[in-house]
């Protein structure tokens, strides 16, 4: 991992920030934020079925989010200016986190998801040492509780 950031972190983090705006992604991002909710991945299976606009918002929301961590943990962009200025994907992984270990079952891929439960949980230390209690509180909101939390479905 590379010290300070500098105009190359810059310029991948606004690159990201541009696909971002892709109007399909953006409604994808809007509806996972809004709509997504399941406490399984057979609940998951039968609110996003396979060909519906649900199952491909999610599938949008959740690989961009696992692209733009896998950007950040092999160090293409230093960690904490991501962190100050990202907090979505964590949110993505707050919601996921509960019907991941389901899916990566199914599909017989242990590491799938695994980029993004692994910046989602050097995110959480990271805002532990920032802002002690913003993730718990964040988590009330979302009604996730502590045993559905990122990082503890690490494979």
């Amino acid at each position: 991992m590379h010290g300070n950031p500098d105009h190359h972190d810059a310029e991948l983090l606004l690159r990201l920030y541009d696909l971002r705006r892709e109007e399909r992604l953006r409604r994808a991002r809007d509806w996972f934020i809004r709509e997504f909710h399941a406490s399984s991945a057979e609940e998951f299976q039968q609110r996003c079925a396979p060909g519906t606009d649900e199952s491909a918002f999610f599938r949008m929301t959740i690989t961009y989010w696992d692209m733009a961590a896998s950007v950040v943990n092999h160090g293409l962009i230093q960690e904490q200016f991501f962190f100050e200025n990202n907090g979505e994907f964590w949110l993505v992984w707050a919601k996921a986190s509960v019907i991941v270990p389901g899916l990566r079952e199914r599909s017989k891929n242990p590491h799938l998801y695994a980029n993004l439960e692994k910046l989602a949980l050097k995110y959480e230390k990271w805002m532990a040492e920032r802002s002690p209690g913003y993730i718990e509180s964040r988590r009330q909101q979302l009604g996730v509780s502590p045993g559905q939390a990122p990082g503890r479905t690490a494979p």
